[in-house]
């Protein structure tokens, strides 16, 4: 048998980010010897059951130097001690911990920022500083994985490195478990049974705009007085979403779940699945959407135009358009656009081709 390759991962952010190494270390274990790396933020006891190790470093989520010190030393001494043949960073912090840390240690290191922090919506000065830092560490890594092909794009337009480092392996979603997953039951979440269910699944981050959700469901529910809101997520808005809910009255017909270990059960109940960022490296909660039969109301931004054709599989909308969000809901309550028969095919979005494409990467390297 095959020595199995031994990979180091290294991750600070949660979300979507844990999602996609949960689904890949489930598929590549039988080649792959993987090492979880993570921040607090993460489940422990879920990815211990799936990783052949995980080691957990307090990890701030903005720029601590002090703190961020300490992490680098400490996770140079794991890179050290535990000699992997591959060091694979995911999102840009910790893209810029493993990088730093594995200066001089000849180890091959991959790359996925799972969306550039140069692409984030915020002041020119800190797009610029992340489009430096991002071509600077460019240089210390073999490869960077882009999830989109909106993603290289963006790396070839700002020029962060050479074509030939870049490597598009689309994300997938693990369509066995979607399959079989029970629906959560309305009546477990106190959803009316009548209820037309608008939902979204994400973080309650600025990215995510879960205030647009929030602003656009005062308006659906004046048009839709059945109308139910589902947001399946936590993060650092919840208080001021939590406020504006409260503030438009809408507290009965509100649900806010935190995380959850099954998104999918959560999104089978719903009538209606948004997506609203403000920026999107991919969205991997839309092949989850069209994998449960959910109709699609999205922003077109980024790399959602790459899953969604506008009233094809979904209807897109511009970012912060409120008034968009709205018309295209009433669009999707009309039947006027049928979406929800979409089949997500296993060769576009099926988590086992992300996996063969990696480890042809690891093999490659």
């Amino acid at each position: 048998m095959d020595k199995k390759i031994r990979v180091l991962h290294v991750a600070e952010a949660a979300g979507g980010v844990e999602r996609y190494l949960e689904t890949l270390f489930k598929y590549s274990k039988d080649q792959v010897e993987n090492i979880l790396v993570c921040s607090q933020n993460y489940d422990y006891k879920k990815f211990k059951t799936l990783a052949d190790r995980v080691i957990v470093l307090r990890m701030a989520h903005d720029i601590e130097p002090s703190s961020d010190i300490k992490v680098e030393r400490t996770l140079r001494r794991i890179i050290k001690q535990l000699k992997p043949d591959i060091v694979y960073a995911h999102s840009s912090k910790a893209g810029a911990f493993a990088r730093i840390a594995d200066l001089g240690l000849n180890n091959k290191v991959i790359y996925n920022p799972h969306g550039w922090a140069f692409n984030m919506q915020q002041s020119a000065k800190k797009k610029e500083m992340y489009k430096w830092v991002e071509k600077i560490s460019a240089h210390f890594c073999d490869k960077i994985v882009c999830i989109s092909d909106a993603e290289k794009e963006s790396a070839l337009r700002e020029k962060i490195c050479k074509p030939s480092k870049l490597q598009v392996i689309y994300n997938g979603i693990d369509l066995e478990e979607i399959e079989k997953t029970t629906p959560m039951s309305r009546a477990q979440l106190g959803i009316p049974e009548d209820a037309f269910v608008v939902g979204m699944v994400g973080r309650l981050s600025k990215q995510k705009a879960p205030d647009t959700f929030v602003k656009s469901a005062k308006l659906i529910k004046e048009k839709i007085p059945n109308a139910f809101f589902l947001m399946v997520g936590d993060g650092e808005l919840r208080d001021q979403v939590e406020s504006l809910i409260n503030q438009y009255d809408l507290g009965s017909s509100f649900l806010i779940t935190g995380w959850v270990d099954n998104p999918t059960a959560y999104m089978k109940i719903m009538d209606v699945g948004m997506l609203l960022s403000r920026w999107e490296g991919f969205g991997l909660v839309l092949p989850e959407y069209m994998a449960c039969g959910v109709p699609i109301v999205a922003t077109n931004v980024d790399a959602i135009p790459n899953i969604i054709k506008n009233g094809v599989n979904g209807i897109l909308v511009d970012k912060d358009n409120v008034k968009e969000v709205v018309n295209a809901t009433e669009k999707l309550v009309s039947g006027s656009i049928v979406n929800n028969e979409i089949i997500v095919t296993r060769t576009n979005y099926d988590a086992k081709r992300v996996i063969q494409a990696t480890l042809h990467l690891y093999r490659m390297l």
